[in-house]
């Protein structure tokens, strides 16, 4: 752990449960940055098709991180473009102007070629036997956060009490060298403030103890947060005793606390319209390109247990991805956000 860090809170996604209806992006974008000037094209949270280019586009090919152990690398600074997103509409014109259906929606600026979810399902293999799956994507919250030691103004920081990596605005000037070092890309330039933004974890509601909006808001039940030290939590167990929830690109070095339930996908059809059981609908190559050599085994332990539980055994994992009640995905940060009064 970061020595500046006496807990960690992590994340996880089950996708084999997430649907891609954006409910975590829109109610992130809703409460933190909708109406704040410059920040149109940010999505502090994604949810994107893969396999995808996803947002920024192509950010897997950017570089930052620790790849190899070699020591902090300085990757590419996505282009706005690459970004995309940031639309106005002739909302006005259509909606108000009295011209009938002589005139229709357009975009009246904003980016041409990308945005946040531009290849929408289009996916990966041939029919029939094509496939694709949601993948949520946030600030990882790394346990080694590249963008904090680039950072030449001392602006980002680690918090002691949940290891949230956070940003002094006042300290930032604006240099995107954070941007450079992610090797996620989920960080962002705010050019009417001239400072760079990113996922803040939600960190006035977890003050009081209510849980991030994107754990909270999804219909789901495919997100969970908790402390990886709490052996009761469920983040924990999907973590560290069950070992089947897996970072995202373990191989950049930055230890990220955002993990995720591998997608397991239905068997690939045969020619005779059957199935076969023995092979792989999505290709074990790519997923081990996203979540590393542990994929495998993680995969192997979800048939095994989802085996178990159709057979009417019991199965403490099956329990916890079914996720009964969906409070116990916000483990301690359960408190109804209604019924505080926020200053």
């Amino acid at each position: 752990m970061n020595p500046g860090s006496r807990r960690q809170l992590a994340w996880v996604f089950d996708l084999n449960k997430c649907i891609g209806c954006q409910t975590c992006s829109v109610a992130c974008k809703v409460l933190w940055n909708d109406k704040e000037e410059g920040a149109d094209h940010q999505w502090w949270m994604t949810v994107n098709t893969q396999p995808g280019r996803g947002t920024p586009r192509d950010w897997e090919t950017m570089g930052g991180g620790y790849p190899g152990n070699d020591g902090i690398q300085l990757g590419k600074l996505p282009t706005p473009e690459e970004f995309g997103g940031g639309w106005d509409f002739n909302y006005d014109e259509v909606l108000r102007g009295g011209h009938g259906r002589s005139v229709h929606l357009e975009k009246t600026s904003g980016s041409k070629s990308w945005g946040m979810n531009w290849d929408e399902d289009e996916g990966g293999g041939e029919f029939p036997n094509a496939y694709y799956f949601y993948l949520p994507r946030m600030c990882n919250h790394c346990t080694r956060p590249a963008c904090l030691e680039a950072c030449p103004s001392d602006a980002l920081f680690k918090r002691e009490e949940d290891g949230l990596v956070l940003r002094d605005e006042d300290a930032c000037q604006g240099n995107e060298q954070c941007a450079r070092a992610c090797p996620y890309k989920k960080i962002y330039f705010n050019k009417a403030r001239k400072v760079s933004q990113h996922c803040i974890g939600c960190f006035p509601r977890i003050e009081k103890g209510v849980a991030p909006a994107c754990v909270r808001q999804c219909p789901g039940r495919a997100a969970f947060i908790g402390f990886l030290d709490d052996e009761a939590g469920y983040v924990s167990k999907l973590v560290r005793k069950w070992k089947v929830a897996l970072p995202l690109h373990p191989e950049m070095g930055t230890e990220p606390n955002v993990y995720y339930v591998p997608p397991l996908a239905p068997a690939p059809l045969r020619e005779d319209g059957g199935f076969d059981e023995n092979a792989q609908r999505i290709p074990m190559a790519y997923l081990e390109s996203l979540f590393g050599g542990s994929v495998r085994g993680a995969l192997d332990v979800l048939r095994s247990e989802l085996d178990r539980k159709r057979r009417g055994l019991d199965s403490e994992l099956m329990d916890l991805l079914i996720l009964y009640r969906w409070q116990d995905a916000l483990g301690h940060l359960d408190r109804d956000p209604a019924e505080i009064t926020w200053s």
